[in-house]
């Protein structure tokens, strides 16, 4: 090849995962529709998996939930579910010490019981800190005080003037909250 000049350049082929065939021949493969890669399917469904809110149990018998990244100063809706934990059974609501808290960050809305098992739980965030941060819930039985479980709630809070998060599936912005310092 050669330039405008008349100087020859170095063109280096381009590497691709998907490449296959060689480049120093011309040509590129394309794989067959039949040709069916797995490692492309995997990571396809590792990518959505991303796009969910789960809940991860953390070795202390707490609940890890990331709820990926969010707005400062905005108030959001998050929804996600919980396994079967034993301990708290089916009658579950939110600590009672939680509820009475001056102005909650995080606060459950509702929780109710799943038909396969665990519990749906709404809750209403609002992101004020930028940063990695963590707020926390301790779900309850009603009937047995002493059995409880605590939810950590993992948020990637950006300043509000650095674009739009791509919000996950169960988070939904509700509103923006008036900014005061």
């Amino acid at each position: 090849w050669q330039s405008a000049s008349g100087n020859a350049t170095n063109l280096l082929p381009l590497y691709s995962p998907c490449n296959t065939g060689s480049t120093s021949k011309g040509g590129v493969h394309f794989p067959d529709d039949d040709d069916e890669d797995v490692s492309i399917n995997k990571s396809c469904d590792e990518k959505l998996q991303d796009k969910v809110i789960t809940a991860l149990p953390e070795p202390d018998g707490a609940y890890l939930v990331k709820v990926g990244f969010l707005r400062s100063h905005h108030k959001y809706e998050i929804i996600f579910s919980l396994p079967q934990v034993p301990t708290l059974g089916k009658d579950v609501s939110l600590s009672p010490a939680l509820r009475s808290s001056a102005k909650p960050r995080l606060r459950a809305t509702r929780i109710t019981p799943r038909p396969e098992g665990g519990v749906r739980v709404v809750c209403e965030y609002i992101a004020q800190q930028e940063g990695v941060v963590q707020e926390e819930l301790t779900l309850v039985n009603r009937s047995r005080r002493d059995s409880s479980v605590r939810v950590r709630l993992q948020a990637r809070v950006m300043d509000r003037h650095h674009g739009t998060p791509m919000l996950l599936d169960g988070v939904r912005c509700v509103g923006e909250e008036k900014h005061t310092k």
